[in-house]
């Protein structure tokens, strides 16, 4: 299992980086990236304390750990700043929060997550097929997402994927143990989004490819 979107107590999480870690490898990941929630006010606190951690349970443990962050209900107009900001702090991974159906994400994020080079856009709700196909062009992956509520539009943003030829990746947005999955279930949450075979294991290597590119391998 690969997971590019989850949280530790640096936001609303509830483990610490290390917790998180092992928790995930007793589910059987084998990389997992950290993206604690960030605006402007926190972001040039976490990112750095992610990195620092990320780097040294990558050298002491058999998983690769991403330093990530989630760009969370910023105005569409300042996402690209701080997509930037985060890169040039050590973030490897940048996500921005989509347009959700179960929060009041202002209208406008998706496309500017898109426009602002973020690598995925979180649980995008009802993205329109003209931003999906934007993401094609792009390569910001869209992502299918494993958590309550985030999940109900994952049939949409599959059909919608598989309209433009945007790339998908599949997370499990976790706050705590409880929302981590394995290998089998994220398939199963890949087919009630209702792709096939093929679109799932392609969902899959996406994810690989987005760590081979981060680690050079």
């Amino acid at each position: 299992m690969i997971d590019l979107h989850t949280h530790s107590l640096l936001s609303d999480g509830v483990l610490v980086p290390s917790e998180l870690v092992r928790r995930a490898a007793v589910k059987g990941y084998t990389a997992i990236a950290i993206t604690d929630h960030a605006d402007s006010s926190n972001i040039d606190f976490i990112v750095p304390r992610v990195a620092r951690a990320a780097e040294e349970l990558t050298k002491l443990l058999p998983m690769k750990v991403i330093p990530g962050i989630e760009i969370t209900h910023v105005p569409p107009a300042g996402i690209a700043r701080l997509v930037k900001e985060a890169r040039a702090l050590g973030a490897k991974l940048v996500v921005v929060h989509g347009e959700t159906l179960v929060e009041p994400v202002i209208p406008g994020t998706n496309r500017a997550a898109i426009m602002s080079g973020a690598d995925i856009l979180s649980h995008p709700g009802l993205i329109s097929k003209a931003d999906a196909a934007l993401a094609a062009r792009k390569g910001v992956h869209l992502e299918i997402s494993a958590r309550k509520g985030h999940s109900l539009s994952n049939g949409h943003v599959a059909k919608m994927a598989g309209l433009t030829g945007a790339k998908l990746v599949i997370n499990t947005d976790s706050h705590e143990p409880g929302d981590l999955i394995t290998l089998e279930f994220a398939r199963k949450v890949l087919e009630a989004a209702g792709m096939d075979r093929k679109g799932v294991e392609d969902t899959l290597q996406n994810s690989r490819r987005i760590v081979d590119r981060i680690f050079g391998g």
